[in-house]
């Protein structure tokens, strides 16, 4: 099995490297995920004929089984599809509700242990994503629903050997393992290690039930009554009322134009607007010639982002509760005054507070021959979520809560019972003259809608292709007063942001994935350039036949 995974990637990164007039046979279509077997996967699903959301399934459920920290049925998630059939962008929410029963005074002082409910069993909302997946097949899909998880099964029943950066996440999060959980992840009393093999037979038993029966055993059935069981002996919000009333819901997405290009991204209740700030803010710059991660440019772009987090934080509102002037914070008038606000030579202080950083997150982008697209953001919040997997299932459930601002009571970014969890995800679809031009995401928790504007400017105002668009340096800004650069930003634009006033630390940022449509003289569709983060572990692959 290992041989016939590393010569499959050799095949796919070969083909990725052939210019488009190299290719004489046609291409069938592009995927990019944060993990080589599930990319793989979905590749096998665009091979055998399936479109982009047959595929998007196969591989969201194959990264529950090889990423299973990162994201899976216990999670949630935000999906952007385009359909070319109807010509139409449309944003699927598969972030749920919070419980019904939330009581988020329990996440404040002076409540005891007011910090560990923030994390663990108190902190688990409502999971969506399997009816995410469920209501995207009833829409879009081609392939029999069955046939979406052979991949998925057989490595959660067979097992698969697990990487150094798999075994590392393990050992940090396996002493909050049960002795049920401990029994997957671990070995002789230990966490596994590099080179060994993670085998996840309930959880291969529970895809088996999936498979066969859709969603509703876990929404409707026994393995929902185990979950509620599991809430109630953890002291959990969750209920099965919550499980039976979570829907998936299908909202109209925001676009922006930006330099002539149509760039869509999920609409609230998804935080996914402050990339749109930062793109109408470097819109309206005045300054000529700014150059690619020049001293200038980042520093006006740091400054642009604490304005566009103060937008967040004021006007994250759940839709059905009240309207957010989204259309007034974007407009040309609001845009420029914010930019002609930024000091061009000295850093500005915030003061408003961020939610916690999360980058236990997957992101994955796929298009079909026929063009469509799906650019979706799944997670479990932190590492393995809330650490409580439910018994006899091998489903880890979430903790969204982790991510709302409790300080002060009742601001926009709470958690409040019964409502949408506000999801800080930005999958992104860019069309160019009425036709997909890209496809983009990353995860990275609040420096998501810093690091996907940045990949946008390297496509379109540097002209980059989406791999070296993605690999290239970032900067993103934390809370309170903290500057992030990536390590290959050079010394000396480094010390230049310090000398400005920024308080500038190095580290990694992100593990974005995206596709760009190459296109021949006619308009018609020669090739993807497709792109993984070097950050991480992915692989991309354009397969043909």
């Amino acid at each position: 099995m290992l041989k016939r995974v590393f010569l499959f990637s050799l095949l796919s990164l070969a083909i990725l490297s052939c210019k488009p007039e190299e290719q004489e046979s046609t291409l069938i279509g592009s995927v990019a995920s944060a993990h080589p077997l599930a990319t793989q996967a979905g590749l096998e699903i665009l091979e055998n004929g399936g479109n982009a959301f047959d595929a998007a399934i196969a591989v969201a459920s194959t990264l529950n089984v090889v990423e299973p920290m990162m994201s899976g049925m216990g999670g949630y998630g935000t999906i952007l599809v385009y359909d070319v059939e109807t010509d139409a962008v449309r944003f699927l929410n598969a972030s749920g509700r919070f419980p019904v029963n939330t009581n988020t005074d329990l996440m404040r002082a002076p409540t005891p242990d007011f910090m560990v409910n923030r994390t663990g069993p108190k902190s688990i909302s409502t999971p969506g994503n399997l009816n995410a997946w469920t209501a995207m097949h009833k829409s879009y899909g081609s392939v029999e629903w069955n046939e979406l998880f052979t991949s998925a099964i057989d490595r959660a029943e067979n097992g698969f050997t697990i990487g150094g950066a798999t075994a590392s996440q393990i050992q940090r999060a396996f002493d909050d393992f049960s002795t049920y959980s401990q029994g997957f992840y671990g070995k002789d009393g230990r966490a596994l290690q590099e080179g060994e093999q993670l085998v996840q037979v309930d959880l291969a038993n529970t895809f088996k039930r999936i498979a066969k029966e859709g969603a509703k055993p876990f929404y409707h059935g026994d393995i929902a009554t185990a979950i509620d069981k599991e809430m109630q002996r953890v002291g959990s919000f969750l209920s099965l009322e919550d499980l039976k009333q979570n829907q998936a819901e299908w909202w109209e997405p925001y676009k922006f134009k930006y330099r002539g290009y149509d760039v869509y991204t999920a609409s609230l209740p998804a935080n996914s607007f402050p990339a749109f700030v930062n793109l109408g803010m470097m819109q309206e710059v005045e300054e000529q010639g700014l150059a690619h991660n020049s001293t200038k440019y980042l520093h006006l772009f740091a400054e642009m982002t604490k304005e566009s987090y103060k937008s967040r934080l004021a006007y994250s509102f759940d839709p059905e509760v009240r309207e957010a002037p989204i259309d007034s914070i974007l407009s040309k008038p609001v845009l420029n005054a914010m930019t002609a606000a930024i000091d061009r030579d000295k850093a500005s202080e915030f003061v408003l507070p961020f939610a916690p950083e999360s980058k236990n997150t997957t992101h994955f982008t796929i298009i079909d021959k026929w063009g469509n697209i799906v650019s979706a953001t799944q997670t479990l919040g932190n590492l393995f979520g809330s650490r409580v997997m439910v018994e006899g299932t091998g489903v880890w459930l979430n903790n969204s809560m982790a991510y709302a601002t409790y300080e002060p009571k009742g601001n926009p970014m709470d958690a409040f019972p019964g409502r949408h969890k506000l999801s800080g995800d930005c999958p992104i679809i860019i069309m160019k003259g009425g036709a997909p031009f890209a496809a983009l995401g990353t995860p990275g928790g609040h420096t998501i809608t810093q690091n996907v504007p940045q990949i946008i400017f390297n496509l379109i105002d540097f002209n980059m292709g989406m791999q070296e668009a993605i690999d290239a340096p970032k900067l993103v800004f934390a809370e309170p007063d903290r500057i992030i650069v990536d390590p290959g930003l050079p010394e000396e634009i480094v010390n230049a942001l310090k000398a400005k006033g920024h308080n500038v630390m190095t580290r990694t940022i992100g593990n974005a994935t995206g596709i760009k449509i190459l296109r021949d003289g006619q308009g018609e569709t020669s090739g993807f350039d497709t792109g993984i983060d070097n950050r991480g572990k992915g692989r991309s692959a354009v397969i043909d036949r």
